[in-house]
């Protein structure tokens, strides 16, 4: 494994010096490589498409699962061009929506759970988002199983933003430590629970589908605002994020109110750009009892 890292870092020290032209050109190769030779989760990724649409013709899928080859190759590209990027260049390409719902909450001096799904370039978003605000921001983030990547991707993902990283597991106990500072915490809620932490089912893409609840329970508990980020790409290399309300006031919330909010929220998302979701990701690899 540890010559496949320095390879790894080798080529991606090279990748990230190109101009954005050349770096898709080497995308669009990555792309074909993906779906064409390695067949990477296919089977995962059509089967997902089939199931979270199956008004769909057999025509659109392939044509869904094309682009998201296609979008999957940007993605890896522009997250290694990190390396390099400034940020100005970041400014220049990822844009803010709605920026008035994120700073109404600050402005109450409340903090905020900033809720988004693997859509876009959502690590080129952290590396964004933080300048724009007068708040301390954070990502809670999943650790990767190989050390030395998890150090490479950490680099990456703190560059622009030095210790801005929550590891999933001291998720509670790091936020309440900040509890008196004004943090925005982005949270990639869409990920999957292991069959010990599914305690909430609900219906999300045609499915049943298990969610984390610890988004409702931190905003509750800490009195934290929550909004959702809709990711969009308008163009190869370019993104906007759109925020939408969840909620100001999670004390006067019902049980399960912050979770079905933000699953709506992503649905709709993901259907006005189903290309743009992570459907290599294997989310309903556990079933409802």
């Amino acid at each position: 494994m540890a010559v496949v890292y320095y390879v790894f870092i080798g080529a991606a020290g090279l990748l990230a010096r190109l101009p954005f032209r050349m770096l898709y050109g080497f995308s669009n190769g990555l792309a074909f490589l993906l779906h064409r030779v390695v067949r990477y989760r296919k089977s995962v990724v059509y089967t997902n498409l089939h199931n979270a649409f199956p008004e769909k013709s057999a025509r659109e899928i392939r044509a869904i699962a094309r682009q998201y080859y296609r979008n999957l190759g940007d993605i890896i590209l522009e997250v290694i061009k990190l390396q390099q990027m400034k940020t100005a260049q970041l400014m220049d390409r990822f844009h803010f929506e709605n920026m008035e719902l994120l700073q109404n909450i600050l402005g109450q001096n409340k903090s905020v759970i900033l809720t988004i799904g693997h859509c876009g370039n959502w690590e080129w978003m952290g590396n964004t988002l933080g300048p724009m605000t007068t708040a301390k921001g954070y990502a809670v983030v999943k650790p990767l199983s190989d050390k030395r990547f998890q150090a490479y991707i950490t680099r990456l993902r703190t560059r622009h933003n030095p210790e801005s990283v929550i590891p999933f597991k001291e998720t509670f106990r790091t936020l309440v430590r900040r509890k008196n500072d004004l943090t925005v915490n982005v949270f990639a809620a869409d990920q999957t629970p292991t069959r010990d932490e599914i305690n909430y089912w609900t219906t999300f893409l045609n499915q049943d589908t298990p969610f984390f609840m610890g988004i409702e329970k931190i905003a509750r508990t800490l009195d934290m605002g929550v909004v959702f980020m809709e990711i969009i790409r308008v163009k190869r290399g370019h993104y906007v994020g759109r925020f939408h309300p969840v909620t100001e006031s999670p004390k006067e919330t019902g049980k399960y109110e912050i979770t079905e909010k933000y699953v709506t929220l992503l649905e709709e998302a993901i259907r006005r750009n189903p290309d743009n979701w992570l459907w290599s990701h294997r989310r309903w690899k556990h079933k409802r009892d």
